[in-house]
């Protein structure tokens, strides 16, 4: 029987313009409100950069180089981030795609991460990554709908 782990999967609906939530998760400045500690990086196709979870200027801050691969404002963001390498390519990374869709007078956030079981882990280390994923999605997702609602109600 073959193991799941190979995407987690979100919907979430945004009281915010598409626009609005385009730039809370693609902009440094907005990605630090709700996801990492500090975010280096440029929101354009083959841009690399980093999010650092942790203070940045303590040795233990986590520091998790990026590559983003399509910036389609205000519709699709698309990255892949890797802990363990540097850069973060196809072979080494995880794909996390951010499809966002007017909905009324706010956004339909479809968000995926993927690449888990390309990684090649053995079956104890995939699932122990796929699931601190999931409760780490399930901690920051909440957060970038509430700041981005906040970011659409300003006048």
């Amino acid at each position: 029987m073959e193991m799941e782990y190979g995407s987690i999967e979100q919907e979430l609906h945004i009281d915010a313009a598409p626009d609005v939530v385009y730039e809370v998760i693609s902009s440094p400045e907005h990605l630090r409100e709700w996801w990492p500690d500090d975010a280096d990086l440029v929101p354009v196709p083959g841009a690399t950069g980093a999010i650092t979870f942790g203070d940045p200027t303590s040795p233990d801050a986590t520091i998790v180089p990026l590559t983003v691969l399509e910036a389609d404002p205000p519709r699709r963001f698309v990255f892949r981030w890797v802990y363990d390498e540097s850069p973060a390519t196809e072979t080494n990374s995880l794909l996390v795609t951010f499809d966002l869709v007017p909905s009324g007078d706010g956004t339909l956030l479809r968000f995926r991460e993927t690449g888990f079981r390309e990684r090649g882990w053995e079956a104890a280390v995939l699932e122990e990554a796929y699931h601190e994923h999931v409760h780490g999605w399930d901690l920051f997702l909440p957060r970038l709908v509430t700041y981005a609602a906040k970011l659409g109600a300003r006048p």
